[in-house]
């Protein structure tokens, strides 16, 4: 069936896809198909056949005995294996699973959910609204893949979501006779490769890739299948039996757009333990030197990671001197370092890209606002920032291996994804990944409302209008669900809301643990709730009783991101599923997304515009937080481009050694 992609045969010991070396030709072709690719995206329509074909056989498949659903799929995986994805096979095994869901966890499968699990299971993005069950969906193409006998992976954002799916699914894929495993972090190795025996593995984008980097460790030669196969005669000291994985055979990535778009600007590095790099005492002495440079004189900040040291800069520099007899340095690495301290100094700010917790530097993740514990930043910086913290220094890492996320997820044989927001970076994903995008329709009508931005002059009179706005749907008993983008804005609008008088609850890096407590509870009368973007992936805030004839969830934004997607997210936490709720973003020309990315003039000019308040104001906002979104956008699309092509520029000169990774 045309709607359906035939997937490789999958052998061999560690099997893997071999990625695609592009040549200017191919180059050229790719960002083309990139460029049509939103405009091009496959309708929702063309898979209704795969609906008809499912509710066709639903009521004879709803005869068979619970005894009966394990072997009437292993009966299917047969035909799967001898046939291949015919409509037939699949559409009563996606039958099976919907009849096993509704014995199992109470849950039948829509229509809708049938549309996206055959866009999964044909290797493309599912977009699906927030709330429309995608969790749910994933079980259809997961359980055939593992009936034809692919082991596949359901990759998504953290430990809390892989526990709570597998947990949560496991009792459907157990009816059919399938194993369902569960990757979280500080898992041991031998769990780990039980995990990823069984048919169906859920995890993190991080385990699964680290798993996969200390896997290529072992197989740093990348040798032949025979070569393996001969290894493994030589029993429990052989390669084959230190591996974890499997191979990268399938996966499904929930969040898709934030797995394969947002972390992708990020390179995953296995490090270990340096000897012989700077003492405390050289970290010390750098962060003193940055301290003396001043801003467009001695340095100017190129992007909001960057900087470059001018020429003054290196000339002040290069007179220091470096008190340090036993510890020699060249200029190059002395200007380097001191490049690193004014990064730590200028661009990485506590309580918003990382928190001191135990007294130690705890990174926080930009998109998530989860704390990621085990991650350090290279190169020194982590170090730097531990002395501007006044925080014991760690030992400074030396890179084993490290891959990109895009390099990483072209490699499995088979790859879909799904997510509440895709459209905006359909043109990425099909260029990068050659995934195409199809928008699955709600399965009852949206009753979301977006009410217009609100743009204010300064911070103060943001904030101000913020506890207005919450007050205002308090008294009414609405819940109020409140969006920020630090740790930092979060406790400061706490700080006000308490001197308002207005109780509530907050989620960020601080209070992770209690993230399912506290979003349970979001959807009660009267609720109050502020949170960073923890709140605004997988997760389900439930309206309690009479909330729904009260107007539904409120959801304010305190600030607009970097993309328009994570956004998009931040509202989706209201209006679910055919139930009514309101958006409203409240911002200011001193948010960050405008001070970095839009130029003094035009922000002068928004300011004028502003002051005068109408209907005009609102228009100048608007298009001021759009041009500054999309500036955004192609900056980290470009970033994104650029460490691929490092990337592959490492990997192709680590071949001449044996390498690739």
């Amino acid at each position: 069936m045309s709607a359906l992609v035939r997937h490789q045969a999958f052998d061999g010991i560690y099997p893997e896809r071999e990625e695609p070396r592009l040549g200017k030709v191919e180059r050229f072709t790719a960002t083309v198909g990139g460029m049509l690719a939103p405009w091009l995206r496959p309708r929702y329509r063309r898979f209704q056949r795969m609906v008809d074909s499912v509710n066709a056989v639903a009521d004879e498949t709803a005869q068979l005995s619970d005894a009966q659903l394990p072997e009437t799929a292993r009966s299917l995986g047969l035909r799967l294996r001898r046939e291949g994805y015919s409509l037939d096979a699949v559409s009563r095994t996606f039958a099976l699973v919907r009849e096993a869901s509704q014995r199992t966890v109470g849950l039948r499968h829509l229509d809708v959910q049938i549309i996206g699990g055959t866009v999964l299971l044909g290797g493309r993005v599912a977009e699906m609204e927030t709330g429309e069950g995608k969790t749910l969906t994933a079980t259809l193409p997961a359980c055939v893949l593992a009936l034809a006998g692919v082991p596949v992976h359901i990759i998504t954002v953290n430990d809390y979501l892989a526990s709570r799916d597998a947990e949560w699914m496991g009792p459907i894929y157990r009816a059919v006779g399938l194993s369902v495993g569960t990757i979280v972090h500080g898992m041991d190795p031998n769990a780990r490769r039980q995990a990823y025996r069984c048919n169906i593995t859920y995890c993190t984008n991080k385990e699964v890739a680290f798993d996969y980097l200390r896997d290529r460790i072992v197989l740093w030669d990348r040798p032949t299948a025979l070569r393996m196969q001969l290894e493994k005669l030589f029993g429990d000291s052989s390669r084959v039996s230190q591996l974890v994985m499997r191979g990268l055979h399938f996966a499904i990535v929930d969040e898709a757009d934030s797995v394969l778009v947002d972390e992708a600007r990020t390179p995953l590095i296995i490090s270990s333990e340096a000897e012989g790099i700077y003492p405390a005492d050289i970290y010390r002495f750098a962060l003193e030197i940055a301290r003396t440079l001043s801003k467009g004189r001695d340095f100017t900040i190129t992007s909001e990671r960057a900087l470059e040291i001018t020429r003054r800069g290196k000339v002040q520099i290069r007179q220091v001197e470096w008190d340090q007899p036993d510890f020699a340095m060249n200029e190059e690495q002395r200007e380097e370092l001191i490049r690193q301290a004014l990064v730590a100094l200028h661009l990485y700010d506590r309580d918003r890209h990382y928190l001191v917790k135990d007294e130690k530097v705890q990174i926080i993740d930009e998109y998530t606002g989860r704390l990621m514990a085990d991650r350090s930043w290279e190169r020194g910086l982590h170090q730097l920032i531990e002395v501007k913290e006044g925080c014991e220094i760690t030992q400074r890492k030396d890179t084993r291996a490290r891959i990109s996320y895009q390099r990483f997820f072209r490699r499995y044989l088979g790859l879909a994804g799904m997510t509440g927001t895709a459209r905006e970076v359909a043109g990425e994903l099909w260029s990068i990944y050659r995934l195409k995008v199809v928008t699955v329709p709600t399965h009852r009508p949206m009753q979301r409302r977006y009410l217009a931005d609100r743009v204010y002059t300064t911070a103060d009179k943001k904030w101000d209008a913020v506890v207005d706005a919450i007050d205002g749907q308090h008294q009414k008993e609405r819940p109020v669900l409140v969006g920020t983008r630090s740790v930092e804005a979060s406790e400061h609008l706490s700080e006000l809301l308490t001197q308002a008088g207005l109780e509530h609850s907050v989620l960020n890096a601080r209070q992770d643990q209690e993230e399912a407590e506290i979003v349970s509870e979001a959807g009660a009368k009267g609720r109050i709730t502020v949170a960073t973007n923890m709140a605004g992936r997988g997760t389900d805030i439930k309206l309690a009783e009479g909330v729904a004839q009260l107007g539904g969830l409120f959801v304010v934004a305190t600030e607009r991101h970097d993309a328009r997607r994570i956004d998009r997210q931040l509202f989706g936490r209201c209006g679910r599923q055919g139930d009514p709720g309101s958006a409203i973003a409240l911002v200011c020309l001193e948010d960050e997304l405008v001070t970095v990315y839009i130029g003094k003039v035009l922000r002068s000019l928004a300011y004028a515009f502003v002051q005068l308040r109408g209907p005009f104001s609102r228009v100048v906002g608007r298009i001021v937080f759009g041009r500054a979104q999309r500036s955004a956008e192609a900056l980290h699309s470009r970033m994104r481009r650029d460490l691929l092509k490092l990337d592959e520029q490492i990997s192709d000169s680590l071949a001449f050694s044996g390498r690739l990774e």
